[in-house]
């Protein structure tokens, strides 16, 4: 009998170090959620990609998870439950978790031409939910295309054995923790110190509190929906252009996203400063091939002076400079290693969840005060040439409470895409004049978010 239990005994894992800040952060304008999305060259064959999505759904044994709420944490647990694809009619980046419902972390939805992966960033970040997303297109693309030989593909770097490790735990926690005696007097002495270092190290955030961080105000969407701005570009004009500011695209894109946010505020003093949070992927420092979160976050900001010029030039050195030093490997170990100790402490443990959630959603709400945008640059993303020949495109969005946009590359062409909570275009209309202005051509789609831009119309996506 004890043996039968054991057997059915449902398998879980803790919540790895990032994911406990996103539950607290999640509200109803910001779901938490990518989502990818690939344009191909033909229409989707929904029954195909049930097939492709059940093939690669059997080898993710991290997406059959379910987040279930615990005395102390929040953990995921295995489940028996099996994704379905569905048609895209629904806003973007819709949430994914409800705190009465078991349901899968993530959804695959398809549009005529377009597949495409939402993720809770709980479940995963993006570069772990890209290599996901690369084995649902391999395996739906080799169902439609008979003739592509299978032998013919690279074979993935992807670990399936390592896909659930916690690799903020194996790389960052002190091995030679206290006993709980030891631990606990130790934090009674410092208590007060520790609240205030927490919040530094989960989001740092400088000397911002002694600025006046500028936030951006416009006018909410009616039903939380994302407004999503995608521009589409040759990648060698993009990288031309920020090669010859000497930064990497990063920068220049960020810079430029700030002097838009400028040109198009109309409460915009010229005194204040500008905050943008960056997150770096930890696994091109530390060996991981987990598909769960492993990224920091870095911030840069830049202060506007009147009377100077404040040139995007201006702008891309300022944070250049910024941004190396917190690059370093030596700095992300040390802010990180002591994070994790924050997370393993004693006395941390045995706060109940509730407290926790509140605890976060304060840093939370203190870190958004000094946030302007955030950005995401995913990189470069690529297929087996056999595989490449169907894609037309590949895009990357997700949904925030503030201005953001998220970029990637896919063959020759590079794309961001813009999100905001807001019903304005003005900032992006700013970004493709700039755009334009130095001679990048762009192909720019907006989606539609209130009622009148709808029209009655069924499918909400971009």
């Amino acid at each position: 009998m004890e043996k039968r239990k054991a057997t059915n005994r449902k398998k879980w894992v803790r919540l790895d170090n990032a994911s406990n800040i996103f539950l607290a952060a999640m509200t109803n304008r910001d779901s938490k959620v990518f989502r990818f999305s690939a344009e191909l060259t033909d229409t989707v064959d929904s029954d195909l990609l049930q097939q492709a999505l059940n093939e690669v759904y059997s080898q993710y044994l991290l997406y059959h998870s379910v987040l279930r709420r615990g005395i102390f944490w929040y953990y995921l647990e295995e489940s028996d439950l099996k994704p379905v694809v569905q048609l895209d009619t629904n806003p973007s980046c819709q949430p994914l978790y409800h705190f009465d419902r078991r349901e899968l972390l993530f959804r695959v939805v398809y549009w005529k031409k377009r597949i495409s992966l939402e993720v809770f960033h709980v479940l995963s970040d993006g570069t772990g939910a890209m290599w996901f997303f690369q084995d649902l297109l391999k395996e739906y693309l080799l169902l439609k295309n008979p003739e592509i030989n299978p032998e013919d593909l690279e074979v993935a770097e992807y670990n399936h054995d390592t896909s659930s490790e916690d690799s903020f735990a194996r790389h960052f926690r002190v091995k030679d923790q206290k006993n709980f005696g030891q631990a606990t007097q130790s934090a009674l002495r410092s208590f007060s110190k520790v609240t205030v270092k927490a919040k530094e190290l989960l989001y740092p955030t400088g000397d911002a509190d002694e600025k006046k961080v500028y936030h951006y105000k416009g006018t909410y969407t009616p039903d939380n929906r994302p407004r999503i701005v995608e521009m589409e570009m040759p990648v060698k004009k993009i990288l031309k252009r920020a090669k010859k500011e000497q930064v990497s695209l990063t920068i220049y894109l960020t810079a430029l996203f700030m002097e838009s946010v400028r040109k198009s505020a109309k409460d915009f003093h010229g005194n204040e400063t500008m905050a943008v949070s960056v997150p770096v992927n930890l696994r091109q420092f530390y060996p991981s091939t987990s598909a769960r979160n492993f990224f920091a976050v870095t911030r840069l900001e830049y202060t506007y002076q009147p009377g100077k010029k404040n040139s995007v030039s201006d702008i891309c050195k300022e944070l250049k400079e910024q941004l190396s030093p917190q690059l370093e490997k030596k700095h992300l170990e040390k802010i990180l290693t002591r994070l994790i100790y924050f997370e393993y402490h004693p006395l941390a443990r045995i706060i109940i969840r509730p407290l926790k959630d509140f605890g976060l959603k304060l840093i939370n709400h203190s870190t958004n005060k000094n946030l302007t945008l955030a950005i995401s640059n995913l990189g470069r993303v690529s297929f087996s040439k056999p595989i490449e020949s169907f894609i037309n495109q590949v895009y990357f969005h997700t949904i925030a409470v503030r201005p953001q946009f998220c970029a990637i590359s896919h063959g020759d062409y590079f794309t961001i895409s813009f999100t905001s909570p807001y019903i304005e275009t003005d900032i992006f209309k700013e970004f493709a004049r700039s755009l334009t202005e130095d001679g990048v051509p762009i192909t720019v789609t907006v989606n539609k978010v209130t009622e009148e831009e709808l029209g009655g119309g069924s499918h909400a996506g971009v």
